[in-house]
């Protein structure tokens, strides 16, 4: 019997060789064809806008188009639920947003379960909500907010655009911290949300910042705070709630990129580099600024443990409420 001989640093590689798991043939060679973006939202919402800007972007720095697709429907639950069993190869990923999540956390039927049934890609970008009052509201401060809300306790109201929404989730927890009872009325849009406050039917409400920046300028409303635990770069002059005497309070409306359970991690963190360049060029702060929004992308590590500890907070919340969606 003929024996062959291997140098060491053939050994070495051999060794290397039958130890080191092999990729999926298509994580290799990943993407060799277009990504479909799917966003749960009808098109021109803020959703749809960071998606397509971003689809142009990763096309880019992929070497491959990605086209965006809309699904609209159920707070975003649908498109979630169709990616969730969609093949995880990453050519179809998803869109979502903090309303969607909240969705699901939240939700007394079934929902999609976005530990279990979807991989964490990157967050995308964030907007802090704004604290607004009407003018007919006599504060200046959030101390002085409190001060009223404790002195009419119950009488004083809120306005979001629905139950389980990003603003009704920050009444209450504004409620919770500053130990207030300002009473729930909740409306069918953002846009009937402000009639509400401009017209003394509500005392509060807790817009988006895309939402807040126009009705500042009419003049006819006044700004507290911001529910970011910093100061927002786009309300610089605006303090937030955790500086304003409510330490912690941190709630925020997110756009993030998720795909089906189970993806390739070559393909998962090759989708993140991606991102992360794109949230890096100077364009896409510009425009994503615009709609009220600030870039912030991390590692899917990052943003899986951020949803791990904002959904036990949320339900948390949710319970102590008392909200309830169908």
């Amino acid at each position: 019997m003929k024996f062959i001989k291997f140098s060491t640093v053939q050994c070495v590689l051999l060794f290397l060789a039958m130890v080191t798991p092999a990729l999926p043939a298509g994580a290799q060679t990943f993407p060799n064809k277009p990504i479909r973006l799917m966003v749960g939202f009808p098109p021109g919402g803020g959703t749809d806008i960071t998606a397509r800007l971003l689809a142009t972007k990763l096309g880019d720095h992929l070497g491959q188009p990605v086209v965006v697709e809309n699904r609209p429907g159920a707070a975003g639950t649908i498109a979630a639920k169709q990616i969730a069993k969609s093949e995880p190869d990453g050519y179809r990923i998803l869109m979502t947003a903090s309303g969607t999540f909240i969705h699901s956390v939240l939700s007394s039927g079934p929902a999609y379960n976005i530990e279990s049934e979807l991989t964490p890609i990157s967050m995308v970008s964030v907007s802090p909500l704004v604290v607004m009052v009407g003018s007919s509201v006599p504060v200046r401060d959030i101390g002085e907010l409190i001060e009223l809300a404790r002195s009419k306790s119950g009488q004083m109201t809120f306005g979001s655009d629905g139950i389980g929404s990003t603003g009704h989730l920050a009444g209450e927890l504004f409620n919770s911290m500053a130990k207030v009872k300002m009473l729930h009325v909740p409306y069918k849009g953002s846009g009937d949300v402000v009639v509400a406050l401009a017209s003394g039917q509500v005392d509060v409400i807790f817009p988006s910042m895309a939402a807040a920046t126009p009705l500042l300028k009419s003049g006819k409303f006044r700004a507290l705070a911001v529910t970011s635990i910093k100061r927002s770069t786009l309300l610089p002059s605006i303090p937030s709630l955790d500086e304003s005497g409510l330490s912690g309070f941190d709630l925020v409306a997110w756009f993030a990129l998720v795909g089906p359970v189970g993806m390739p991690q070559a393909v998962v963190e090759k989708l993140n580099a991606a991102i992360i360049k794109v949230v890096g060029e100077s364009d896409v702060k510009d425009t994503v600024g615009k709609q009220g929004m600030e870039l912030q992308a991390g590692s899917p590590e990052m943003f899986s443990k951020y949803l791990r500890e904002s959904g036990a907070s949320i339900s948390r919340l949710g319970k102590q409420a008392n909200i309830k969606l169908e």
